[in-house]
């Protein structure tokens, strides 16, 4: 398993912060609770700052967090994150990227937060490309953040936000929950379960079947 190797990334300079960390944290925790091993090994995909995965890792410490990220600042924020909470279960960053090779061979569980919409789809099909690979049956791969659902009609905030993820960059924008799950299905996963957030997000746990 390759780690990233942190050089001085242990101080305030080096942290970033993520001011919707605060208000989901505790909302995205209770859901990990009950859908995760109560052992094992879970890897983030794209940590960002890691503030979450040192939230999760304090509050689940029969778990081994293995938080990543493919931006060079995001791993050196999470180092700084990590070097201060001094969590034995949360292991140093690893340098992934969802869309390429992974340097890990095996989770009991995978976490992604986030991601799908600020990402190209490339990097969702790696997700769940990746993770057929990594997990055994049965084992848990959790979203979230904001998606669009058929049968439901889009908060305008979502739609408004959309637009400008699609603004900024063409191959983003807030996903379908249909399309997710259609990937997912082709890579062995089914849809165990969605569930509604604040702030107009879901969670979706999909498991390996």
């Amino acid at each position: 398993m390759t780690a990233w190797i942190p050089g001085e990334a242990d101080g305030e300079a080096y942290k970033r912060y993520a001011p919707a960390t605060l208000r989901n944290r505790d909302a995205i925790l209770a859901v990990l609770r009950a859908a995760l091993p109560s052992s094992g090994l879970v890897l983030e995909v794209a940590s960002g700052s890691g503030e979450h995965a040192v939230h999760f890792a304090a509050a689940l410490p029969a778990l081994d967090w293995q938080p990543s990220d493919p931006d060079p600042a995001a791993l050196a924020s999470i180092e700084a994150w990590r070097a201060e909470a001094r969590l034995p279960n949360l292991r140093a960053p690893m340098l992934l990227d969802a869309a390429a090779d992974w340097p890990i061979d095996r989770a009991d569980a995978m976490v992604c937060i986030n991601m799908t919409h600020i990402s190209p789809w490339a990097a969702t099909v790696g997700l769940f490309t990746h993770g057929a690979r990594l997990l055994q049956t049965g084992a848990p791969l959790i979203l979230y953040g904001p998606y669009f659902q058929a049968d439901v009609a889009p908060a305008p905030s979502n739609v408004e936000f959309d637009a400008s993820l699609r603004a900024r960059d063409p191959r983003w924008g807030i996903r379908a929950l249909e399309d997710v799950a259609a990937l997912a299905t082709t890579q062995g996963f089914a849809l165990d379960c969605v569930e509604a957030m604040p702030a107009n997000n879901l969670t979706l746990i999909f498991r390996r079947s």
